[in-house]
């Protein structure tokens, strides 16, 4: 039986990250961006989330907004953050800065852009470790070479001088990762860490990560398109369209017991190595919505090929986000859950059984 999740109220949350009804919404001259929109998850110590969706699904914001990258600007932002029983939503700027770099760091999506061009990545790295750290600059160049060390640039002794430039993009990835690693940070966030680096580099990175992981015994989000990467890497996914959490499960759940129709079409739209070609690639038809005019009720059912089973409600009504047994898999969804079961075992997983 599905059964609606209650907000907790507010006290000090159980897990080490946890995300409460958080929105996070920028007014413009055409109407109000609804980047975040109700999003609700927890992630533990030592464990991985992989946030994935299409680009404008929300995904980069709530992430951004972890870190409070909004807390000034036009941002209107409401809901909770918990970050080891710390409400971030309502704690001032000053508090939160203190807490980014320290507790909690990001991997940017494109570290040349995010690494300054006039300054060595040794004196980024150097200049981050000291905001939160009482140290000399010796100590502090010290420990630079020892971060460059650990995640794999050659020489680290020679490059900490190198300008970002200087680097391919996978040792710019290291070097990027070396600096958000810096302070030992409990959280970490990596907004997709592979872009744009070949087949070869992505593994190493991949395995770095989680390397690095284990021996910080960090929590880590990782955002991707790429169901692949989050294969590897996650132990929960969230999946997000619209501004909104629409399934959350273990990744067994997610890949071998998606209950939402969207996540049954990025499935299928996923390369798979493992088997032979019998098939092409299923595409998800449509666009997604803009977060100024979302649709009206389930913000999937223009695109959704199941959306005339549930009697208008999918137009109408915005689905809840429904526990399953299991507990920890939740679906927002329309459709009944028996029904999305053999829709999945009888038309959508044959489908898929030839996907390669």
């Amino acid at each position: 039986m599905n059964t609606v999740i209650s907000p907790r109220p507010s006290a000090e949350a159980t897990s080490f990250l946890e995300l409460r009804d958080l929105k996070i919404h920028f007014p413009t001259d055409d109407g109000v961006v609804k980047s975040v929109d109700g999003l609700t998850f927890s992630l533990e110590r030592g464990k991985t989330l992989g946030i994935v969706g299409e680009s404008g699904s929300g995904k980069s914001v709530s992430s951004l907004g972890i870190l409070g990258i909004y807390h000034q600007g036009n941002a209107k932002i409401s809901g909770e953050i918990w970050l080891d029983g710390q409400e971030l939503v309502s704690s001032s700027r000053e508090q939160v800065r203190q807490l980014r770099g320290k507790r909690m760091a990001m991997i940017f999506q494109d570290p040349l852009s995010a690494m300054h061009p006039y300054y060595s990545v040794g004196a980024q790295i150097i200049e981050a470790y000291r905001v939160h750290n009482n140290v000399s600059k010796k100590v502090a160049r010290k420990h630079a070479i020892d971060m460059l060390g650990r995640v794999g640039i050659p020489q680290p002794d020679r490059r900490v001088d190198d300008h970002p430039h200087q680097f391919s993009g996978g040792m710019r990835q290291r070097a990027m990762i070396a600096m958000a690693l810096s302070c030992d940070p409990e959280l970490l966030i990596a907004d997709e860490p592979t872009t744009a680096l070949d087949v070869t580099v992505q593994a190493q990175i991949l395995d770095l990560m989680r390397d690095l992981q284990r021996e910080f015994n960090s929590a880590l989000i990782i955002i991707t398109h790429d169901l692949g990467v989050t294969a590897e890497l996650a132990d929960d996914v969230l999946v997000m369209y619209g501004g909104k959490g629409i399934e959350y499960g273990s990744a067994e759940d997610i890949f071998e017991r998606p209950e939402h129709p969207y996540t049954w079409g990025l499935l299928g739209s996923m390369p798979r190595l493992d088997r032979p070609v019998t098939e092409r690639l299923l595409p998800i038809k449509g666009t997604p919505p803009s977060l100024i005019n979302v649709p009206s009720g389930c913000a999937f059912h223009p695109r959704c090929a199941f959306a005339d089973r549930t009697g208008g409600a999918s137009q109408r009504d915005v689905p809840e986000l429904l526990s399953l047994d299991s507990g920890k898999h939740r679906v927002r969804c329309h459709l009944p859950a028996q029904e999305r079961r053999q829709i999945w075992q009888n038309e959508i997983k044959p489908n898929l059984e030839g996907v390669a």
